[in-house]
C-alpha cells in the first residue's frame, strides 16, 4: 500500500523546510495553511502601487539552514550579503558612527572597532572588550544562564546604562526582542558567541533585495510542488487524531506522520494531552511584539541603506525602496522590537513620534513630503525570550509515535529567529524520516 503523505500543519519557514527536506527525502508531504498565502509571520502585502513587508527580517552569513533554504527556494540571488559586517549607528543628535570588522581572525576581528567607537567613553570600551571576552567563556546551554537576566550580568561585569543602550542592546534586542534587562543571558550568550564572537564573517548581514512574500512564500509552493509534495491554502487544521490523522474543516484525512509547525499558542491546542503532558507549560512562553512604521517621502533623504539607532524611538531604518518596488521618493521601514510601548498607540500618534525622529537622523526629510505612512504590528512576533524561557521549549518528538513538533519556539538551541524555524523544521523532518523507516522495517 503507498504510504500516506506526511502531515505538515503550518505554512511559515518551520513547515516550509519541513515539507523541502522530506521531498528531497523521497516522502510525500502536504502542507497545510489556514491562511491563504506560505510564509507564516514573513509575508509581503500590496498598498499604492508597492509591495510592503509586514516587517523587516535580515540574517546573519551564520544562518546557515536559512542560506540552505534560500538555496532549495532559488533565492541565494535575491539577498544581498555584506561583504563584511558593517553597521552604521545613528543618534538623535546627529552623530553617525560606525562598527566595522576588522581584518583579524575572530573572536579578535571586533576589538578594533569597540576600541574606537565614539559612542562609548574610553573606560568603557576596555570594559566591554573584557566583557567581549567574558561571553565567549558561557556556555549558552548551562541551565543557570537560563535563570539570569542578561541585563544583571552586564550590570555585574561593569557595563554602564551608556554602555548597554550604545552597544549590548543595539543588537541583543534585535536577536531576542527584549530589551537586556528582560533578556535571559543563555539566548543572549549564544548569539554574541556565535555571530560576533565566532568566525570573522559570521555576522555580515543578508537583507533581502526582493519582498518576503516573493523570497519565501511563491517560491515555497513551487518548491514543495516540484518535489512531489502538495500545498494546501486556506485549510483550517482543528485537530491531530491517533493513527495518525488530522481533522482539515471538519474532514478526517490519515497521514504517515504529523508535524505540528504553528505557533505556541496554536500547537497547544492542537496537539493532545496524552502526546504532550506538558503542553500547558508553552503559554509560559507568552509572546514579545514587534512594530513597524513605514514611511513613504517624494524624494530621497538618506543614502544609508541600513542603520542601528541609538537614544530614539527608531531602533532600525532600512532603505526599501528598490525592494518594494516604487519608482519615485523613498520608502524607509522603521523596525521596532520589544514594542509593547507601541502596540496598541493609534498611528496618529505613532506618527507625531516617529516623524520628528526620523527627521532629527537625516535632516533631509524636513524638506520631504510625505506621501504615505502606515503601521504594522505583530503582537506575538516572538515569544519572550526572557529568564526561565528556555526550559519552557519543548522538542521536537512527542509520546505519540509519529507526531512532531517545529516552529522557532521549540528547542533548536537558537533564539526565536529564522534561523531557528528552518532548523526546526528540519529537526522535525529527521526524526519522520527515521519514523516511517522504523515503520517500514516492521
Amino acid at each position: 500500500m503507498r504510504e500516506a503523505p506526511v502531515a505538515i500543519i503550518g505554512g511559515g519557514l518551520a513547515g516550509i523546510a519541513a515539507a523541502i527536506a522530506l521531498g528531497e527525502a523521497g516522502h510525500t508531504a502536504t502542507l497545510y495553511e489556514a491562511r491563504p498565502r506560505l510564509g507564516g509571520a514573513t509575508h509581503s502585502f500590496a498598498r499604492n502601487g508597492m509591495m510592503v513587508d509586514n516587517g523587516q527580517h535580515v540574517f546573519l552569513r551564520c544562518c546557515t539552514a536559512y542560506r540552505g533554504l534560500l538555496d532549495r527556494l532559488g533565492g541565494a540571488g535575491r539577498v544581498h550579503v555584506q561583504d563584511r559586517f558593517d553597521v552604521r549607528v545613528l543618534t538623535s543628535a546627529g552623530r553617525c558612527e560606525r562598527l566595522r570588522r576588522g581584518v583579524l581572525p575572530g573572536p579578535f576581528h571586533l576589538l578594533p572597532a569597540l576600541a574606537r567607537y565614539p559612542l562609548l567613553k574610553p573606560a568603557d570600551r576596555l570594559r566591554a572588550m573584557r566583557v567581549s571576552l567574558a561571553l565567549r567563556r558561557l556556555d549558552p546551554t548551562d541551565p543557570a544562564l537560563d535563570r539570569t537576566d542578561l541585563g544583571s550580568w552586564l550590570a555585574a561585569h561593569g557595563q554602564s546604562d551608556a554602555a548597554r543602550r550604545a552597544l549590548w542592546e543595539l543588537f541583543a534586542m534585535a536577536a531576542l526582542n527584549v530589551g537586556v534587562e528582560g533578556a535571559a543571558l543563555g539566548p543572549a550568550a549564544m548569539v554574541f558567541k556565535t555571530a560576533l564572537l565566532g568566525r570573522a564573517d559570521a555576522a555580515d548581514i543578508g537583507v533581502p533585495s526582493v519582498p518576503l512574500g516573493e523570497l519565501h512564500g511563491t517560491a515555497a509552493q513551487t518548491a514543495i510542488v516540484r518535489r512531489g509534495g502538495a500545498v494546501r491554502l486556506s485549510a483550517k487544521v482543528t485537530a491531530v487524531e491517533t493513527g495518525p490523522a488530522i481533522m482539515v474543516d471538519g474532514t478526517r484525512i490519515r497521514a504517515s506522520a504529523v508535524i505540528v509547525a504553528t505557533p505556541h499558542e496554536q500547537a497547544a491546542t492542537l496537539v493532545p494531552g496524552e502526546a504532550v503532558p506538558g503542553r500547558g507549560l508553552w503559554s509560559g512562553l507568552d509572546a514579545s511584539p514587534i512594530v513597524n512604521v513605514h514611511v513613504v517621502y517624494d524624494r530621497r533623504v538618506t543614502r544609508v541603506p541600513f542603520a542601528a539607532v541609538v537614544d530614539s524611538p527608531v531602533q532600525w531604518v532600512f532603505d526599501k525602496t528598490r525592494a518594494s518596488g516604487l519608482q519615485d521618493g523613498q520608502y524607509l521601514a522603521i523596525s521596532v522590537s520589544a514594542a509593547e510601548r507601541w502596540i496598541d498607540m493609534p498611528t496618529a500618534q505613532v506618527r507625531a513620534v516617529f516623524v520628528p525622529a526620523i527627521e532629527r537622523l537625516f535632516p533631509a526629510a524636513c524638506q520631504a513630503r510625505i506621501i504615505d505612512f502606515f503601521v504594522t504590528r505583530e503582537r506575538r512576533a516572538t515569544f519572550r525570550q526572557g529568564p526561565g524561557s528556555g526550559a519552557l521549549r519543548p522538542g521536537a518528538a512527542t509520546r505519540w509515535p509519529g507526531l512532531f513538533l517545529a516552529g522557532a519556539w521549540t528547542d533548536t538551541g537558537w533564539p526565536d529567529t529564522m534561523e531557528a524555524a528552518v532548523r526546526s523544521g528540519l529537526n522535525a523532518a529527521c526524526l519522520v524520516r527515521q519514523h516511517l523507516k522504523n515503520e517500514a522495517a516492521r
